[in-house]
């Protein structure tokens, strides 16, 4: 299963794709909104795991791609 990670955290996205490579996830990161919108744009992925306090915004556009694709939104904000 080929996953997009989003997250601008650089300690909390290695943690987290080295746990998903060692169940068989093939990942990739990036840590901004338009370079997630980038690569969804050229990858099919199976799943997107997306912060949403990210540098440029919060990445909820990619919610309406072409493409359907499942997204798991995370966030530490409390509203």
């Amino acid at each position: 299963m080929r996953v997009l990670l989003v997250g601008d955290n650089y300690k909390l996205a290695v943690v987290a794709v080295d746990a998903m490579r060692s169940y068989g996830f093939t990942v990739d990161r990036v840590a901004t909104a338009y370079d997630a919108e980038e690569a969804a744009a050229n990858v099919d992925y199976e799943a997107i795991i997306l912060d949403l306090g990210l540098p440029d915004h919060d990445g909820l556009p990619l919610r309406h791609m072409t493409r359907p694709t499942p997204l798991l939104a995370l966030t530490a904000r409390d509203a």
